[in-house]
């Protein structure tokens, strides 16, 4: 089932206004005029994104971020007649994905609620969580065999995929190239080092992306581990 986009605005003109724009990109959506009553409606519906009011009577747009955030992960954008950069820090810090200033252009609402749906939906394929491992800012999607770094997408060969879900599904153990091998290959190990290696070598250059990162760790003498 399609989740909701929830608007979240004090102000009617501008709730009904992004309806608008929404529905005529085919995107359900449901509308509320508080804070409060946005957590209420959190609970009772499935939300798919929210586009949140910063400035408003009561419960304010952050401090509403920071109680969403305690427990759903859904993206939220900020939406704020403030420009400051510090206010768009704030927000962001508080949990948001993005920011938007008033008055918007339509096309850039509904372009930035697009893209963070579709990384929502990447991320959470059947909003499964059960379907992917994290470690640091290195995601993989065991269902899609999707790997991401820092939000963008790398593409693995099947090895090379196999070999990572394999050290993902035991972080923090040192696995010997002979068990890699046989996990991945399937077969029994036979002098196949220097075939893990390679594979290992060009896994950590695409996850690295020519920085200093390392997921992948050797322990000399016994094996790799993340």
């Amino acid at each position: 089932m399609e989740g909701y986009v929830l608007i979240v605005d004090d102000d009617q003109d501008i709730r009904n206004l992004i309806g608008i724009y929404l529905a005529n990109e085919g995107l359900p959506y449901i509308k509320c005029d508080s804070a409060v009553q946005a957590m209420e409606l959190i609970k009772s519906n499935k939300v798919d994104l929210i586009l949140l009011d910063i400035m408003m009577p009561g419960l304010d747009g952050i401090e509403a971020c920071i109680k969403i955030r305690q427990s759903e992960k859904m993206p939220i954008i900020f939406m704020s007649a403030k420009t400051e950069d510090m206010d768009k820090i704030q927000g962001l810090v508080a949990g948001a994905d993005d920011y938007i200033t008033k008055p918007f252009n339509p096309i850039e609402l509904v372009t930035r609620v697009k893209a963070q749906l579709r990384r929502y939906k990447q991320y959470n394929t059947d909003y499964s969580e059960s379907m992917l491992i994290e470690y640091e800012d290195l995601v993989i999607n065991k269902q899609t065999r999707q790997t991401w770094v820092n939000g963008r997408e790398v593409h693995l060969t099947p090895k090379e995929y196999d070999i990572l879900e394999v050290l993902l599904n035991n972080k923090g153990m040192v696995l010997s190239i002979a068990q890699i091998y046989e996990k991945v290959w399937r077969e029994e190990f036979f002098r196949s080092e220097s075939t893990v290696m390679m594979h290992i070598a060009k896994l950590r250059d695409k996850l690295n992306q020519g920085e200093e990162r390392k997921y992948i760790k050797t322990v000399w003498g016994v094996g790799y581990k993340i």
